[in-house]
């Protein structure tokens, strides 16, 4: 089993910029750690935190294609999990795939 931490990051592609970024930080309480304009892809990078902790990316892409097939999509990007020793998690997670397998939600 790996030794997870925590989540690291959540990274999600948001079709409204600004009404998320009200959401998540009037609403919702997270602060802003750094916003970030991307000219050449007209989008932004909004890093969130609860507390002292970082937690969410929130990225904006002009007319992002639904989810889930592409990459740029609007929706949950990624999950990113915090572990205790990567190099062991990488070595877990590439040891005896076929049982893994069975283990995962259907």
């Amino acid at each position: 089993m790996l030794n997870l931490k925590g989540i690291h990051h959540v990274a999600i592609i948001c079709s409204d910029y600004e009404k998320s970024k009200q959401f998540y930080t009037e609403v919702l309480g997270l602060h802003i750690i750094k916003e970030t304009y991307r000219e050449e892809r007209d989008s932004y990078k909004l890093d969130l935190a609860f507390g002292d902790h970082y937690q969410i990316e929130l990225f904006s892409f002009p007319n992002p294609k639904q989810r889930p097939s592409f990459p740029e999509a609007a929706g949950l990007r990624h999950l990113a999990f915090e572990v205790g020793d990567l190099e062991e998690a990488v070595e877990f997670l590439l040891s005896d795939e076929k049982e893994k397998l069975h283990t995962l939600p259907k």
